[in-house]
């Protein structure tokens, strides 16, 4: 979720080209298939060195290809990914969906060619070594903007005000206690694959709690949920956007400014930076003409966009009904993508 937001599993090249594909997917990853439809997009700059542009001529003649998309493991990502690849087979493209853990098990995947697009990188440049391979290519932000952090229920903020400053955590500290954490607070992490500080956090600032996996977002929510209904306390990871915050109230409690961008070389002291998320993608569709880079390039949406298709999904909408319902709903912002 930045700033960087999954913990970073290296894989070889070699293995990435060759296993990344069979990743299990996920309840919210889907493949979209192929349609008929001729493809159509105006040319387009994108940043930096990067280009996604062609000739509005060319576009129109062209067909579009087959293209690989990453799915990292939050609803919010599967909204961004599913409403592009849903617009993407309107023009005739065929997009693989992969499930992947976030920054270098995906970059890795990106170089071996087994998917081409990341929709959404919470990562704040730490993509830098696979650009400047040229491998990879920034197309600039999404629109959304994501904030990661440690929360509490809001009425845990509204009786005691001061629990919103870290300094006061260890105060506090016996409120959390659990039976896993045993005579520490219980500090529940973000799930594996997501950027995660926790552990350097509790170390730096000398919090007397305990870090705990919470495995899943589906666990934190159930964690808020509960802790919001029972008036229990809880400390936990969690972050924005994401549509559970318009159902429960959280209160973020507040660190130090952050100092960095890269998780790999935070302190601890501090806290998670406020990231305008990006798009990236391979050289190869960058350079390819494909009108599916000319989507990307061109594709920007709001953090109350995304948290509507997240909320319809989790509402239960499948991810490709709860896309094409905001596609539906928004012609004009997907005209603006397609020029169509």
């Amino acid at each position: 979720m930045t700033n960087t937001r999954g913990t970073t599993v290296i894989l070889a090249t070699a293995f990435a080209a060759t296993s990344l594909l069979l990743a299990a997917c996920g309840s919210t990853v889907n493949s979209a298939t192929s349609s008929s439809a001729a493809a159509a997009s105006p040319s387009t700059s994108v940043s930096g060195s990067a280009s996604a542009s062609a000739s509005a001529s060319g576009e129109a003649s062209k067909a579009c290809g087959k293209w690989g998309m990453a799915m990292s493991a939050w609803v919010g990502y599967t909204a961004s990914a599913q409403v592009v690849s849903n617009v993407a087979k309107s023009l005739g493209c065929t997009i693989t969906q992969t499930k992947l853990d976030e920054a270098a098990t995906t970059y890795d995947a990106m170089e071996a060619g087994s998917v081409d697009v990341l929709i959404e990188d919470w990562g704040g440049g730490r993509w830098k070594e696979w650009v400047d391979r040229g491998a990879i290519k920034e197309l600039g932000e999404n629109g959304n903007v994501g904030l990661i952090g440690m929360f509490v229920p809001q009425w845990m903020c509204d009786k005691y005000p001061d629990i919103a400053d870290s300094a006061n955590l260890n105060k506090y500290a016996d409120m959390f206690k659990t039976a896993e954490s045993g005579d520490k607070g219980a500090w529940y992490e973000g799930p594996p694959g997501y950027t995660t500080i926790g552990e350097k956090m509790v170390s730096a600032n000398k919090l007397n709690y305990k870090v705990i996996n919470t495995g899943s977002e589906a666990a934190l929510i159930d964690l808020f949920t509960k802790a919001d209904k029972n008036q229990t306390p809880v400390l936990a990871y969690w972050y924005t956007p994401q549509y559970f915050n318009a159902k429960v109230k959280l209160c973020r409690v507040n660190f130090p400014k952050s100092d960095w961008t890269d998780a790999a070389k935070a302190s601890g002291l501090t806290d998670y930076p406020e990231t305008t998320l990006v798009k990236l993608a391979t050289t190869k569709l960058v350079e390819s003409g494909d009108p599916f880079a000319n989507l990307v390039a061109n594709f920007k949406w709001t953090n109350a966009d995304q948290d509507s298709v997240s909320a319809d999904i989790e509402g239960g909408m499948t991810p490709e009904a709860a896309a094409q319902k905001w596609i539906d709903a928004n012609p004009d912002k997907v005209k603006a993508w397609t020029g169509q």
